[in-house]
């Protein structure tokens, strides 16, 4: 008997939130050793940083071009932005762990009652949201790829798409305001 993804898609949503979910925490706690990926160098690695939030305006407009796709019955688009932003994302996960790895969290620059009071409540959020969307978007995404499109809409696809989507955006935004809050507001 074959095992097959499409009949248990919680499951491997589950399982590749989990994964990726301890990929961040490991890397985030510093348990993953920075042998552990090349060094290409400081230029490199400090634009890392640059293109992550490049990556993360142009995954904005692809998961909202994608949404408004679906609304208006374009499948087709919707099925290739929301693959676009996947791979947005992929990038953006890999450069974010590439530099996490070989040089850490950054440290806030700002003054201690704005890191206080405006820089780890709105990280705090941006966390939480990051980690809520994951589960969310590899159940929307598994549930996608493992069906044909006639039969989506037998699943919860569209109804965790809903949900996902607009967090998906926010995480992004949020982690935009991350970035210009520790390269250029201090």
């Amino acid at each position: 008997m074959a095992l097959r993804a499409r009949d248990h898609v919680p499951a491997v949503a589950g399982l590749l939130s989990a994964v990726a979910l301890t990929i961040v925490f490991a890397a985030v706690s510093g348990a993953i050793p920075a042998s552990f990926v090349p060094d290409p160098g400081s230029a490199v690695v400090s634009a890392f940083t640059h293109l992550n939030a490049v990556i993360s305006v142009a995954a904005i407009v692809t998961i909202a071009a994608g949404w408004r796709a679906i609304r208006n019955g374009d499948v087709r688009r919707h099925r290739t932005l929301m693959g676009l932003s996947t791979a947005l994302f992929a990038t953006f996960l890999v450069c974010y762990l590439w530099r996490l790895i070989l040089v850490g969290t950054a440290e806030f620059p700002g003054p201690e009652v704005y890191y206080r009071y405006v820089y780890l409540p709105f990280l705090a959020v941006h966390i939480l949201l990051a980690i809520v969307c994951i589960p969310l978007v590899c159940y929307a995404l598994v549930s996608a790829l493992t069906r044909p499109i006639a039969a989506i809409p037998e699943t919860a696809h569209r109804r965790v798409g809903r949900v996902a989507a607009p967090l998906w955006i926010v995480s992004f935004a949020m982690g935009i305001g991350v970035y210009l809050l520790l390269h250029h507001v201090f």
